[in-house]
């Protein structure tokens, strides 16, 4: 498969830049990969496709308040940061991307704050936009991490071309969402409410939750038109012991097991022993999945739609089938069904 494979035109209009009134009520595409058919539902209809024993793996990782504007010394330029991870707690390290990047040197510093009262200093170029900054701050580790809470604003993408709206900082993240170190929210996880996944609970249906922390390494574009040589960037990731328990059971069973997002199937995906049973994982993770890739552990997927060339989309094409998959999507165009972050999902079984 190359990169072509994965170009398509995408309707502007078709961009979601909100979620849908209530999380399950957004659209649902089913796809049964056997019988190569192709069905319209509404998210909750996903209740249907599960039984008693069957397991749904979700990604609980939770995505903080990434986004600080602050301002230059001296010009007072406006300068985005983009928090990626921490490097070092004590001496408050942090890898960012900067923008304007060209403005922003090494030694320089940024004011955030009406009052100034957090400070960062360049102390190193890390990629073209990627700074590590040192931040200054009077007060202990968590009053730090409070601070950059009360300045951050929630990572929305960049192509929902709006402000960020306080309805964002909680529909910009899954119920389930526990372990902070997300700048970016696992999307399939949107759709489910408390309300769906107490059914599914009372339908016998397990959850196994993983932690994968989305990086932005995810959304970065493939230039490369043979996708072998596509290095994605790593991402943290953890497995229990209690998940591994839950989902290899669930196989020895032959029950449904369904990935919710790509992030939980790359998760899954990094950690198969060679029984192709689910093992522990404690560690960071670089799997790039495109076709074709034999799939071990689930039997069924959950995703939104997907942007053309992503390696989301690839990930899907593996597991689909590539036609199939744009079948689909072609069919999802004509119907308007809504793509990207806040917009709708698919059943892949």
């Amino acid at each position: 498969m190359k990169l072509s494979h994965f170009q398509f035109n995408l309707p502007k209009e078709l961009l979601a830049e909100y979620p849908a009134e209530n999380r399950d009520e957004s659209r649902l595409m089913v796809i049964n990969r056997e019988k190569k058919t192709i069905e319209h539902k509404t998210f909750k209809d996903v209740i249907d496709y599960f039984g008693d024993g069957d397991v749904l793996i979700l990604n609980n990782t939770k995505v903080f308040p990434a986004r600080l504007y602050g301002n230059k010394e001296k010009t007072g330029a406006r300068i985005e940061v983009f928090l990626l991870r921490e490097l070092n707690s004590e001496q408050r390290l942090w890898d960012v991307l900067v923008d304007p990047a060209r403005k922003i040197r090494i030694g320089n510093k940024l004011y955030f704050g009406d009052d100034d009262s957090l400070v960062a200093e360049v102390i190193d170029n890390t990629t073209s936009r990627g700074r590590t900054l040192r931040f200054l701050y009077d007060g202990s580790y968590d009053e730090f991490r409070n601070k950059l809470t009360e300045l951050g604003e929630t990572p929305i993408p960049k192509y929902i071309n709006r402000e960020v709206t306080p309805e964002d900082a909680e529909r910009y993240q899954t119920i389930y969402a526990k372990e902070e170190g997300a700048v970016a929210a696992p999307t399939a996880g949107l759709h489910f409410s408390k309300h769906l996944l107490k059914r599914l609970e009372i339908k016998g249906v397990k959850l196994a939750e993983v932690t994968l922390h989305v990086g932005l390494g995810t959304f970065n574009p493939v230039e490369v038109e043979d996708l072998s040589k596509h290095k994605m960037d790593s991402e943290e990731l953890r497995i229990s012991q209690a998940a591994c328990d839950i989902v290899n059971s669930a196989k020895e069973k032959k029950k449904r097991i369904c990935a919710v997002g790509t992030t939980s199937m790359r998760a899954i995906e990094s950690s198969v022993s060679s029984a192709r049973t689910l093992n522990p994982f404690d560690g960071w993770t670089n799997k790039f999945i495109f076709p074709p890739h034999d799939f071990s552990i689930a039997t069924c997927m959950i995703t939104n739609f997907h942007t053309p060339k992503s390696t989301l989309m690839m990930m899907v094409s593996a597991f689909c089938g590539h036609d199939l998959m744009k079948k689909a999507y072609e069919e999802a165009i004509k119907e308007q069904y809504k793509f990207y972050s806040y917009g709708d999902a698919m059943l892949i079984i």
